[in-house]
């Protein structure tokens, strides 16, 4: 009998893109005959997930799991907004949430993670689940907040079921206050981010290459008034300060009341919890969001089928 190496194993799921578990278990019944495990898995139907790898998987749901001081957030991709509806894809979701939580929502770890009841690992039962569907899906991404003395707040946006829907936000609050009052201010501020979808916690960890984009638009505008050099350095920092309020987390304007500044409500609120407050991070995932979907007119379409 061939020695199974891991080598094996992950050429076998270049082949089929079927899970690692399932490639083992193809090897082993197969006597390391790396074919016959093709074949293998083509029988039970595994295999199947590897042809449809290459269609465009931009719908799914985002998962969301907080306890205590800790949360996780993953996005998991399907092909169409009606697997999202499905019960199935909606308890491996919630499911793979709570892993990525236990494994600091390390995507590589999570996919490695087995998956309970079913003697596969989480990339396995995603594997099973798009023979089963039909639909090519993906772990797309995934990631962990936690505090030391705190909590952790989830909220979704657009909810198909608990925790699950097309945006998820975490977020973080260090306070040794009252964790009761602390968590009704973290939902608030979940709600904010969720709306205005802030791309920095603070000016300080904004992207420097949109900061600069930025600075090119507001120059290239005030150059073309005729105004003094100086007046226009003055007219670009000006639209720097007020971009910096539409976009960083800290210097927005609260939803909520629509007239104080986060960083205000988050200061002002060690009064209501009995200690101070920090927001000391915050994640927002966008269902789809940077995937490129891909446009076919319906003509188009059936006339490729037709060649077919």
């Amino acid at each position: 009998m061939a020695e199974i190496t891991a080598s094996l194993v992950k050429e076998l799921r270049e082949k089929t893109g079927a899970g690692m578990m399932d490639c083992k278990k193809a090897l082993g019944e197969t006597q390391g005959d790396l074919e016959k495990a093709v074949d293998w898995l083509r029988t039970k139907g595994l295999s199947a997930a590897a042809k449809k790898a290459g269609r465009v998987a931009a719908e799914g749901l985002v998962g969301v799991v907080a306890r205590g001081s800790r949360g996780a957030v993953i996005e998991v991709n399907a092909e169409t907004d009606f697997v999202g509806r499905n019960d199935i894809f909606q308890k491996f979701v919630a499911t793979a949430a709570g892993i990525a939580l236990d494994t600091d929502g390390d995507l590589a770890r999570i996919a490695a993670t087995p998956f309970p009841g079913t003697g596969r690992d989480v990339q396995g039962e995603l594997t099973h689940l798009i023979a089963t569907i039909g639909e090519n899906m993906s772990l797309r991404r995934s990631a962990a907040l936690s505090v030391p003395d705190g909590v952790v707040v989830a909220y979704v946006h657009n909810a198909v079921a608990p925790d699950l829907g097309k945006i998820g936000v975490l977020v973080a609050l260090e306070s040794t206050g009252d964790k009761t009052k602390l968590s009704a201010l973290a939902k608030q501020l979940a709600m904010h981010v969720a709306a205005a979808n802030p791309q920095s916690l603070t000016v300080a960890e904004l992207d420097p290459a949109a900061i600069e984009r930025e600075r090119a638009v507001l120059a290239e505008k005030a150059g073309q008034t005729g105004k003094a050099a100086e007046i226009v350095a003055k007219v670009v920092e000006g639209g720097l300060r007020k971009f910096h309020q539409e976009v960083v987390l800290l210097e927005q304007v609260f939803v909520i009341d629509g007239k104080s500044r986060v960083s205000k409500i988050v200061e002002e609120a060690a009064k209501q919890v009995g200690a101070p407050v920090r927001l000391a991070g915050f994640l927002r995932f966008a269902l789809g969001e940077g995937i490129e979907k891909k446009s076919e007119d319906f003509a188009a379409e059936v006339a490729a089928q037709l060649k077919k």
